[in-house]
């Protein structure tokens, strides 16, 4: 299954989210970092649904991004 991760810039640091995985969340210093522990985060949160015997969240958000002149 794949998710839709959000990775934001902050002023001082990364910030990513998965919007089908509500609290999977992960905050690096760089980009590269940032999406190394959110693969980490993913692999956690989705062990602890199979762990409970809970059903996996089912993908539902998507991106898209828009250039603009």
């Amino acid at each position: 299954m794949k998710y839709a991760v959000i990775i934001e810039k902050g002023t001082n640091s990364y910030g990513a989210y998965v919007p089908d995985l509500p609290g999977c969340v992960a905050v690096g210093e760089t980009e590269n970092e940032t999406i190394e522990l959110i693969k980490d985060a993913i692999e956690f949160h989705l062990e602890s649904f199979k762990l409970n015997k809970k059903r996996l969240p089912k993908a539902k958000s998507k991106s898209m991004e828009f250039e603009f002149n």
